[in-house]
């Protein structure tokens, strides 16, 4: 039901783009469709796929890439409002920090540099995501949030959006691992990453405890959940509202 065809657009430059809609959130209330859309990068879009944008009505993206990514792909959709609210990769200075060690790196490992990477979301990253949360309060819709891969970065800030919109835990992380059913990766860019095979493998997917160490990390950091869109994010009671207003069905 919720993974309906419409959810998932097959575009050609980006494997990854999906729209939130859909999913029942707070008293029972559809989050719209065609409002919000998550995706990898937007640098190699088709001219198809611009058709397909285009048709969208989208107007603006939200690039959640380092100042390096996002100068090595820049999105090719001049119609769109690009907005830079930069998470640098840690996980990726984490991984040639370990990678200078003598010990082989191994998939658990690597597994457990993504956990921390998504710790960092929480302790080092908030103030990004509390502006995206700004930009949602204002009249930026049809969007779309994307980061390189469309799966890490981007997969947090959507947990964010649909928990503040009422959506259940269970359709959350449903909603995450998706990303594993519809990402791929360039052979190119695969054959160019020189890690065993099982390591890679942890890198262009995600996993429920990825998330969930996010979420960890904001019980840890500030007790609960509602406690971060508000003192984190900037999500109090007059803007849960008008977030539910704007992205719920009435």
């Amino acid at each position: 039901m919720f993974d309906s065809p419409t959810r998932h657009l097959a575009l050609t430059g980006a494997s990854n783009f999906r729209d939130l809609g859909g999913y029942p959130g707070r008293d029972g209330r559809l989050v719209r469709w065609r409002r919000m859309f998550r995706s990898n990068h937007l640098g190699d879009l088709t001219a198809q796929d611009i058709d397909v944008l285009r048709g969208l009505g989208l107007k603006s993206a939200f690039d959640l890439r380092g100042a390096d990514e996002r100068l090595a792909s820049m999105c090719c959709f001049d119609a769109i409002t690009v907005h830079s609210l930069p998470i640098e990769p840690a996980v990726l200075v984490a991984l040639k920090t370990r990678l200078l060690s003598a010990e082989p790196l191994t998939a658990a490992e690597t597994a457990e540099l993504m956990r921390d990477s998504y710790r960092d979301y929480v302790r080092r990253n908030t103030p990004a995501f509390r502006a995206l949360f700004a930009h949602l309060l204002e009249d930026h819709a049809p969007l779309v949030i994307h980061c390189t891969a469309g799966k890490d970065r981007t997969g947090f800030a959507c947990a964010l959006i649909l928990n503040a919109l009422g959506v259940s835990e269970d359709l959350i992380v449903e909603d995450y691992l998706l990303t594993n059913r519809h990402y791929r990766i360039d052979p190119a860019t695969a054959r160019s990453i020189e890690l065993p095979d099982d390591v890679k493998a942890v890198l262009v997917s995600v996993e429920e405890s990825f998330l969930a160490a996010a979420f960890e990390a904001v019980h840890a950091d500030y007790g609960s959940l509602d406690a971060y869109l508000a003192d984190g994010l900037g999500i109090g009671a007059r803007e849960q509202a008008a977030l539910d207003r704007r992205y719920l069905e009435s």
